[in-house]
């Protein structure tokens, strides 16, 4: 389930540095002079216990002298269409503008929740003249300070209570098909592999880097079994995104892996994983999907006895702590083990979606625990009394134990390893978390 917050409003107001508030961390570059975030930003934040992305796009506008209506438009335009709440910021110390007044004109006019952000009020005087922005007729109006932070708590909550329950999104996709998303840089054959696997020219396939613009659904039956294969544009470092059709296409890979189950990571054999690569493979972990690593354009590779081992084990150190994942090595133009990938892709997803009984984890994992126990803590032996498998879209452990916080990392990687090995989540990550019993 992907929710989007999008922040908008004219330059300098103050929208870079309420993103790194959200985001709590300095990931755009703050300046005092206008047009200054050239880099368009996309993060993920977490607010109560819910998590949604934000992006910040103040990238949109052209430069600080000439700043077109037109650019404008097209910022709001994008975060209208991409985004599920819009955040419109004004300044508190400049008061209403001319630019003001036509965004908030194009943003009234569309069917998305616009809450209205009064930035740089910090102080008392300010807060009175604040209030001539009633005038815009926005239904949501909160007024804050991004450098102190004060007013942003209420923000943040209004936004949570608009997104909706992981329970009520769950029981809206019970009858849903399995989502692949084949996902990875620019170029590496995602199209091509879609193309491969549906045996339609269904997406155009040249040898220009990005393409594909959109992510693009197909429904598919194989081995007997429906799901749904979605091909997303290539993510492509920030450095390198420059017109606006890019930026839509990395907001648009990352929403398709938000609502994909496994991630079909694409990698090219003959470049070898690349640090973008573990970006996209660490963004796919931390959002708990499921992940297939495909090594394509193996053909072209001069092989001897053990290539492809040697690889699948370089890999797998890159890829540590998390590397339980399995990786197939095809060629798309060869047709090489392009269906064993989606073979792997449906075991993924088996065992993403693995319930398994507590009497049987408990059975198995007391004993294991029997095995090792963990360490003795400023004298205090730590038990650990029961575990369930909690209700979540990713696997999840609940451990109750009797001093939850001393539990070390090592121990935990151990449980960890344990479950693996006992119940076969390979291509999954696990969460485990430790509560007081």
């Amino acid at each position: 389930m992907s929710f989007t917050v999008a922040i908008t409003g004219r330059p300098n107001v103050g929208k870079s540095t309420f993103f790194n508030r959200m985001l709590e961390q300095r990931k755009a570059i703050v300046d005092d002079f206008s047009g200054v975030t050239r880099d368009r930003q996309y993060g993920v934040a977490e607010w109560t216990g819910k998590t949604f992305n934000v992006i910040d796009t103040g990238g949109f506008v052209a430069g600080s002298e000439d700043i077109f209506e037109s650019e404008i438009r097209k910022q709001v335009h994008i975060a209208i269409e991409e985004a599920n709440i819009v955040l419109f910021m004004v300044d508190a110390s400049t008061g209403i503008t001319s630019l003001d007044e036509s965004m908030a004109e194009m943003l009234r006019r569309s069917k998305k929740s616009v809450f209205l952000v009064v930035n740089k009020v910090d102080n008392h005087a300010r807060m009175l003249e604040a209030s001539e922005f009633y005038s815009l007729g926005f239904e949501y109006i909160f007024f804050l300070s991004s450098i102190s932070g004060s007013g942003t708590g209420e923000l943040l909550d209004a936004i949570a209570e608009h997104i909706p329950d992981e329970k009520d999104a769950d029981e809206k996709t019970e009858e849903k098909l399995p989502r692949f998303a084949i996902i990875g840089q620019p170029n590496v054959g995602k199209s091509s592999l879609l193309n491969a696997l549906t045996g339609k020219e269904r997406t155009i396939v040249s040898d220009i880097a990005g393409t594909t613009r959109d992510s693009i659904d197909t429904h598919y039956n194989l081995f007997n079994k429906s799901f749904i294969l979605v091909d997303t544009a290539g993510i492509r470092r920030k450095s390198k995104v420059h017109e606006d059709l890019e930026f839509y296409s990395v907001i648009r890979a990352i929403k398709a892996m938000d609502e994909a189950d496994v991630c079909l990571l694409l990698l090219d054999a003959e470049k070898g994983l690349t640090a973008q690569d573990l970006a996209i493979f660490s963004l796919a972990v931390k959002k708990g999907k499921g992940i297939v690593v495909l090594v394509n354009k193996w053909d072209l590779v001069e092989k001897s006895t053990n290539s492809a081992r040697d690889f699948e084990a370089a890999l797998k150190k890159k890829f540590a702590p998390f590397n339980d994942v399995p990786i197939v090595f095809i060629s798309v133009t060869e047709k090489q083990r392009i269906f064993k990938s989606i073979e792997m892709a449906l075991q993924v997803y088996e065992n993403r979606t693995k319930k398994i009984p507590t009497a049987k984890l408990n059975d198995v994992m007391q004993r294991a625990i029997e095995a090792y126990h963990p360490p003795v803590v400023r004298g205090n032996a730590i038990k650990i009394k029961y575990v369930t498998q909690l209700p979540t879209h990713t696997p999840t452990f609940a451990f109750f134990c009797n001093y939850p916080d001393d539990i070390k990392t090592p121990y935990k990687n151990y449980l960890e390893n344990q479950l693996r090995q006992h119940f076969d989540f390979t291509g999954v990550p696990v969460r485990l978390f430790f509560r007081k019993k």
